[in-house]
């Protein structure tokens, strides 16, 4: 897994619990997300809005208990994002 999936993944925990729920990968992509396209953690063009952030979130959540592990988020941004 990558290193950019991580840093992705720290920037989104926003309560720093080590998982992500829907609503923070929403909230930190929409208000996060231009920075971190500019530093180059993710691609300008994976900046959306909160149907893409809430479709990502969907992708990644496999086991379907609305929380998403690092190897969950991992396994999906680093095959969407061809990191």
């Amino acid at each position: 897994m990558s290193d950019k999936a991580r840093i992705l993944f720290d920037a989104l925990d926003l309560d720093r619990d080590g998982t992500l729920t829907r609503a923070e990968v929403i909230g930190a992509l929409l208000t996060k997300g231009p920075t971190l396209a500019a530093q180059g953690v993710i691609p300008v063009w994976g900046v959306g809005g909160a149907d893409d952030s809430s479709a990502l979130f969907d992708a990644a959540d496999q086991d379907g208990d609305r929380l998403l592990t690092f190897e969950e988020f991992a396994a999906v941004v680093d095959r969407r994002f061809g990191w």
